[in-house]
């Protein structure tokens, strides 16, 4: 077999393989349009909703409660993005496991051990923000995957409320 021969097989395999890529990318912009893939249910507790075991937490509104885990190597900067920021209320980690020692100058404590709180706000995954505002009520809540992503959460609230809660 030559050259030109074995180049030609290869080059139609490529141009096989991209052609099922393709294909399955169209399908699934297909089911993202047509609303296929739609979730109807939110992430965390609903805006206006009461922040649910805040005092069993020893919190105080406002707060940002930061769903951190240890193992997460994004959570450690939010953390400490969050200390940063000059929140008017507490920051506060909570980690599901143990949790780590917040970084040094991070203005936020962190809780280890609350598994449960966990669940009661929904968070499916680390790091995740949930703003209580001043009547103790949710502001806001998401997944936030950096630092950059808190400080664009929290500055969007501020426009949406005349300032921080």
């Amino acid at each position: 077999m030559s050259f030109q021969t074995s180049a030609l097989i290869v080059t139609w395999a490529a141009l096989l393989l991209l052609a099922l890529v393709v294909s399955g990318l169209v399908r699934q912009v297909h089911q993202l349009s047509s609303g296929g893939a739609r979730r109807t249910d939110r992430l965390g507790p609903r805006p206006g909703s009461p922040a649910p075991g805040l005092a069993g937490l020893g919190v105080r509104a406002p707060a940002v409660l930061l769903f951190l885990s240890e193992d997460c190597h994004t959570c450690a900067g939010v953390l400490e993005e969050a200390g940063r920021l000059g929140f008017a209320g507490q920051v506060v980690g909570l980690y599901g496991g143990a949790g780590p020692t917040p970084p040094r100058g991070s203005g936020g404590a962190g809780q280890g051990g609350q598994a449960g709180v966990f669940g009661r706000y929904g968070g499916v995954g680390t790091p995740f923000a949930v703003i209580v505002g001043r009547d103790g009520r949710i502001e806001r809540s998401e997944p936030i995957g950096s630092p950059a992503a808190l400080r664009a959460l929290l500055n969007r609230l501020e426009d949406q409320v005349g300032g921080r809660p």
